[in-house]
């Protein structure tokens, strides 16, 4: 049987988790067995700038950081799921990609 797999990201953890619940409650409302949230690493992307706008001056450095976080969610591929999850109300913040897999 075909399954889909959703990835979602995001840097915000707080905006990710009730996404991530709302697909939990879709699938278990509709009787359907999930695989996940199987988290991945967190992406750590850093920045270092220097504090002084010229360049002269100390070597003084701002050190800033991204954590991009992300998470996989397997399902199989019934209408009665994907429907309901393709009408959720996602925030701006958080990534989402749908594949079918076989």
């Amino acid at each position: 049987m075909a399954k889909v797999r959703i990835k979602l990201s995001s840097i915000d953890i707080d905006a990710l988790n009730p996404v991530i619940g709302s697909i939990k409650d879709l699938t278990s409302r509709a009787g359907v067995v999930m695989r996940g949230p199987i988290p991945l690493p967190t992406r750590h992307l850093k920045v270092t700038t220097r504090k002084s706008t010229c360049g002269n001056g100390t070597a003084t450095f701002d050190r800033f950081e991204m954590r991009v976080h992300r998470r996989i969610i397997d399902i199989p591929a019934e209408d009665r799921v994907l429907h309901p999850i393709m009408k959720l109300q996602i925030p701006r913040s958080v990534q989402i990609k749908i594949e079918m897999k076989e």
